[in-house]
């Protein structure tokens, strides 16, 4: 029996789900993370320059390369293991070592990355950080560890899955330039929900940072859409005045052609920052957080610091959304009031020229009569030296025969002349 046909793609989708497992280790434990992203057009850049800094850091610990076109790596180097991403818009480098210095966060353990390649990256750092696992002591020696280690009035702190670990971090950049995050599990905290918190711990950092961006090009733009919004509302009133309609129109259009490109130029941007603080809220809803010691949790700090500016962010987008459909309303209704005073004027025009076309009727009319006068006088001086001959034979007077001739060659000229006019139409 011949079996069915498999997709192309079905062990590559299946596999797909299972190719970035979760980091496993135990306490104590020191974690460095770095996120490195391309500052302009990351979604487009060359990856294949991602994996050759990947490689050439393996290369300075003689660890094995990637497999060709990878988009994640795990492996030792020296006496540290290494996890590697690649993601749309970043790729960032997780290393784990076991045990902890004597001094928390020491950014020593960031020697890890030599500096040399880290000045060879392709892009630029969006965020560091240091993790401290250490197994959790007794609530008052947490207490005084999160006094000296982090700055109290932005510190989270919460105990999560089931209250099996403690984390806590300020979200500051220290320093040496990293942030720093505790990570205190419980005795009975296995290997693996150590690693799974410790990698939430990261993303939320990062999809933070990423977020972000999103913020401070709002608030770039925050300036001009105002002075759009201003020209907008002047170009507006005009429409009700005396103003000329065609340069507003104009300005109009000048202002559409400007919001239509600030969206396109923005809606990347705005779009990744709605997608990365989804997941910032994902990240947090599955630590399943509760409060430790009543102190701000991780979500509290998120929706207090970070969702004000993501709310800013989604209102720039709408308002520039607004005022595009806006300036499309008006540049409609202005062109609706040029078309109806278009046409207006071309009635007038057309009347004019209707009024131009009668007076010229009657010119030609007259023209008529005057060109049967003319040829008629021509035609019977002709007609009068043609039968002069006969006026001695009738005995009749050449005045006499002039007067007889002059009525039938006026109405012989004037039937000639209309027949030549009806063959012209």
């Amino acid at each position: 029996m011949t079996p069915i046909k498999d997709h192309p793609l079905r062990y590559r989708l299946a596999n797909e789900l299972h190719a970035r497992p979760f980091p496993s280790f135990t306490a104590p434990a020191t974690v460095v993370f770095l996120a490195i992203k391309k500052q302009d057009q990351a979604a487009g850049r060359d990856r294949g320059m991602d994996i050759a800094h990947l490689i050439s850091l393996l290369d300075r610990y003689d660890a094995p390369h990637p497999q060709p076109g990878a988009t994640h790596y795990s492996g030792a180097i020296g006496r540290h293991n290494i996890k590697w991403e690649q993601h749309t818009e970043f790729v960032t480098y997780t290393v784990f070592s076991d045990g902890v210095d004597d001094r928390p966060f020491d950014p020593a353990a960031f020697d890890v990355f030599p500096h040399d390649w880290l000045q060879e990256a392709p892009g630029v750092r969006v965020t560091s950080a240091i993790l401290r696992v250490e197994q959790k002591p007794s609530d008052d020696s947490v207490q005084q560890m999160l006094r000296d280690w982090f700055v109290p009035e932005s510190l989270a702190c919460g105990q999560v899955l089931d209250e099996s670990l403690v984390i806590a971090g300020d979200f500051r950049v220290d320093p040496a330039g990293h942030l720093r995050f505790a990570v205190l599990p419980e005795a009975s905290c296995g290997p693996g929900r150590i690693g799974r918190v410790v990698q939430r711990i990261c993303e939320i950092e990062t999809y933070k940072a990423m977020s972000m961006l999103g913020f401070f090009r709002a608030r770039e733009m925050s300036g001009r859409t105002g002075q759009i919004e201003v020209e907008l509302t002047r170009l507006m009133d005009e429409m009700t005045g005396t103003a000329e309609p065609e340069k507003t129109l104009d300005g109009l259009l000048a202002i559409s052609q400007e919001l239509e490109a600030t969206i396109a130029r923005s809606s990347y941007r705005f779009g990744a920052t709605k997608a990365y603080s989804a997941l910032v809220k994902q990240r947090i809803e599955v630590l399943r957080e509760t409060p430790f010691k009543s102190r701000q949790s991780f979500g509290e700090f998120m929706m207090r610091r970070f969702d004000p500016a993501m709310r800013t962010i989604e209102a720039t987008q709408d308002r520039l959304n607004q005022l595009a459909d806006r300036s499309i309303r008006a540049s409609e209704l202005l062109r609706t009031k040029v078309d109806v005073a278009r046409s207006e004027q071309n009635q007038d025009l057309l009347a004019s020229m209707d009024k131009r076309a009668q007076m010229a009727l009657r010119l030609q009319e007259t023209v008529e009569g005057l060109s049967v006068v003319a040829i008629s006088y021509y035609a019977v001086s002709l007609a009068g030296y043609l039968f002069m001959p006969l006026a001695s034979v009738l005995g009749v007077s050449k005045s006499m025969l002039i007067a007889g001739l002059t009525l039938p060659v006026i109405g012989l000229v004037w039937m000639l002349i209309r027949r030549i006019k009806s063959k012209l139409h």
